[in-house]
């Protein structure tokens, strides 16, 4: 055979190979930078995408919403931003791209990357007791309720079987609770009182008093479900960001900026703001359309008394975008690893399987919509069905109380982030309508 039939015959078998060969897993792709890119460069349509900015167009101009900034980006590069509506409408100040939010439960997934971490680090194992780094946790109680035969609900406190994990914290199934949740009356009324809420006056909201302290407190309430057993969204991610300290030394936002902020480019994430940002801080309505409520927020002003893993940190849509796009890579953004892909493998995967009770499922909190289960930190999609919104198996994500919300999709290869300061009870209808309308602007 002459060389050049030769050369011809292996041109032709590497093309089957590329034809029939399966695409690379999500996580072993080619790290992407993020840069700019045309819609229809990255599969998909401008004009569809477009329908995102008319869609929250109407909800600023009818009053549901002060304003929005979204950013979505398909491998690697970033094919849709807008910023729309009021940053303060009060004082008529406009949204910009770079306007700060508070993303209270968006900084979980932000700590439980820093958890993981010094898993990576070989400082913490997941399955290791949490009162080896926080002696408090050693003897809890559950609060265990009992039903009569007349109807009555009491309730007794028990032993737990078994300690506090560091991967309880991590899924929720810790035992813990938020009072703003929670059905069990006692640990409620023991939340309240230990000041973990304020009714009418700040929810989700516990900076106020040291990281001794919060420990101390919440560690003398007891549990609402024996450890392991159940998810109930709570006051897990805080608890674990005492972990962090405890195991690293640091404080948590010290942890963060050096291990994780500053070597992705955050500039904008922190715990609060200097003189010098305050003027670009979103505000919220003064009511929540929705409710008549009246709206209150973090205070962010001023050094808090604890960083608060849970709830506590601000951002803007382009950080938040640069850390969904690090996991989205395997760990690695710009150059820079700060993470292994193994372990983001590990944390968007199903952590409850089928022995965790899940009275509500975490899409139901979420989404208003089951079809997701739990991870290290995430939410995560078990299948490209049951959920009531598009999406992808395999997909995770996480939201905020104020509205903010974001997701990955390896197998599209999407982040999308939305932020605003809407704490609203339809929040969720604006997570849904902004995930559908960026499946629908897919045309490849």
């Amino acid at each position: 055979m002459s060389w050049r039939k030769l050369l011809t015959a292996i041109t032709a078998l590497a093309a089957m190979l590329v034809v029939t060969t399966a695409s690379p897993p999500s996580y072993a792709r080619e790290p992407q930078p993020l840069t700019t890119a045309t819609p229809e460069q990255m599969g998909m349509s401008s004009a569809r995408l477009e329908l995102i900015s008319a869609a929250l167009k109407k909800e600023v101009a009818d009053g549901k919403l002060p304003g929005a900034v979204v950013i979505v980006a398909r491998k690697g590069k970033i094919v849709y931003s807008v910023a729309t509506g009021f940053q303060d409408k009060g004082a008529n100040k406009p949204m910009a791209a770079d306007s700060i939010f508070r993303i209270y439960s968006m900084t979980k997934p932000l700590v439980s990357v820093a958890a993981m971490m010094l898993v990576e680090d070989g400082v913490i194992q997941l399955t290791d007791p949490v009162s080896k780094f926080l002696p408090a946790f050693k003897d809890m109680q559950v609060s265990v309720a009992t039903t009569s035969a007349d109807g009555k609900v009491t309730y007794s406190n028990v032993p737990a079987v078994r300690p506090i994990t560091v991967q309880d914290l991590l899924r929720h199934t810790a035992g813990l609770a938020y009072a703003e949740i929670t059905k069990n009356e006692p640990v409620k009324a023991a939340y309240v009182e230990a000041k973990f809420s304020q009714p009418g006056v700040h929810e989700f909201d516990s900076r106020s008093m040291t990281p001794a302290e919060q420990i101390e407190r919440i560690a003398k309430v007891p549990l609402i479900h024996q450890p392991g057993t159940a998810w109930e969204y709570s006051m897990a991610v805080d608890i674990l960001g005492r972990v962090v300290e405890a195991a690293s030394g640091k404080r948590l936002s010290v942890f963060l900026d050096e291990r994780l902020f500053k070597p992705l480019k955050m500039v904008d994430t922190s715990f609060w703001l200097p003189e010098s940002k305050m003027p670009r801080l979103a505000q919220p309505l003064a009511v929540d359309p929705a409710s008549g409520q009246k709206i209150s927020v973090l205070d962010v002003s001023a050094e808090p008394g604890n960083d608060s893993g849970g709830a506590g940190a601000l951002s803007t849509a382009m950080d938040y975008l640069r850390f969904g796009q690090m996991l989205l890579n395997g760990g690695e953004l710009d150059g820079v690893r700060v993470m292994s892909r193994s372990t983001i493998k590990l944390m968007t995967s199903d952590h409850l399987g089928t022995r965790i009770a899940t009275p509500m499922q975490p899409g139901e909190l979420l989404l208003g919509t089951q079809g997701y289960t739990f991870g290290l930190g995430f939410m995560v999609r078990q299948g490209d069905g049951i959920a009531g919104v598009p999406g992808s198996a395999g997909e995770f994500m996480w939201a905020g109380y104020a509205g903010t919300f974001f997701w990955v999709d390896p197998e599209e290869e999407i982040v999308g982030v939305y932020m605003t300061q809407a704490p609203s009870p339809i929040r969720a209808y604006y997570r849904k309508m902004f995930k559908t309308l960026v499946y629908q602007s897919l045309v490849d």
